[in-house]
């Protein structure tokens, strides 16, 4: 029983403590309010425990670690009137608890502030510009080029020059940013485009000119191919008729010495005497009937003729004629 007695003063001390004190995280400040003002002119900032007057003095806990914001994507218009979607994103944190609780309460109403304040700047900054300048963030970079073109990219690959680029343009957007949201005691860190489409109208129109732009190529190609076939086609010909006109040659050659052997048999046939040279002229009207004569043909032959002397040699009844007049004689093999 007095045990129990013992308890309840050290449970309602227990009570009284808890009520009377709060811990500060070291990722956090705290501001203290009696009646919805801040007791103290500065947040505490220093981790540990802290006393406070229960029931009428209240906690409010305020973040210190580096925050995110994301913003919408919004689509904005450059300064040559090329319409963009472009989503941003931010780091900020808290500089000043006390102006920020007392302008803002809360997380929800900070960001909806910096919803107003960087996505106006964005749009600002983006409007005074164009297209060029924020989507290239580094003046100083060279076009990368296919070197299996060669320079047919000379003419459709080329990078425009600029004047200051898309990382001047988001520090622009921090500088102007920064000056507003420090009324709120709120400090920008940084901000930066995380993505920039084209409007669909926009990429439309860009899609045709990389099909341009590729067919221009092509058409390259193709004539420089079709120049380099022709030259293959004049090389085929020319190589043709050289090689038609060495056999030519050739030919020629070889029937020029196969006449010269062949007169020279001739001479030395006639020159070995008269039966020689019958039995030639013998042979030689054999070759001739077999070159002239076949089973179709019919020859009409007078009894002068040459053709006819090995007939007439051969007949059983010698052919007469007189002088004065001829005879005339069909062969029909």
């Amino acid at each position: 029983m007095k045990a129990q007695l013992y308890a309840i003063p050290v449970i309602l001390a227990l009570i009284v403590f808890y009520l009377c004190t709060f811990v500060v995280q070291e990722t956090e400040q705290v501001i203290i309010t009696q009646f919805g003002k801040p007791v103290d002119e500065e947040a505490i900032t220093e981790a540990g425990l802290h006393f406070k007057i229960p029931f009428i003095q209240e906690v409010h806990r305020i973040e210190k670690r580096f925050l995110p914001w994301d913003g919408p994507s919004t689509e904005m218009s450059t300064k040559d009137k090329t319409y963009l979607i472009i989503d941003t994103y931010a780091r900020w944190r808290i500089a000043n608890a006390m102006v920020y609780f007392e302008r803002l309460r809360d997380e929800r109403r900070a960001l909806t502030r910096l919803d107003d304040i960087l996505g106006s700047e964005t749009r600002n900054a983006v409007a005074k510009h164009e297209l060029i300048e924020i989507v290239r963030a580094d003046k100083e970079r060279v076009a990368q080029a296919d070197q299996s073109l060669g320079d047919v990219t000379e003419q459709v690959s080329t990078l425009y020059p600029i004047k200051i680029g898309r990382a001047a343009i988001e520090d622009q957007i921090k500088q102007t940013s920064k000056l507003a949201l420090e009324d709120y005691g709120i400090e920008l860190l940084d901000i930066r485009f995380k993505r920039i489409n084209y409007n669909e109208t926009v990429r439309r129109r860009i899609y045709e000119r990389m099909v341009s732009e590729r067919k221009q190529i092509a058409d390259r190609f193709r004539s420089e191919g079709e120049g380099e076939a022709a030259k293959i086609i004049g090389k085929k010909e020319r190589d043709l008729q050289e090689i038609e006109s060495e056999a030519y040659r050739k030919v020629q050659e070889i029937y020029g010495e196969a006449d010269a052997k062949a007169s020279a048999i001739y001479a030395d046939a006639y020159g070995k005497g008269p039966e020689t040279s019958e039995f030639y002229a013998f042979l030689k009207t054999l070759e001739s009937y077999r070159e002239v004569l076949s089973k179709d043909t019919s020859l009409i032959l007078s009894t002068e003729s040459p053709l006819f002397q090995l007939f007439k040699s051969f007949s059983a009844d010698p052919v007469t004629s007189s002088p004065s007049s001829e005879s005339v004689t069909e062969i029909e093999p």
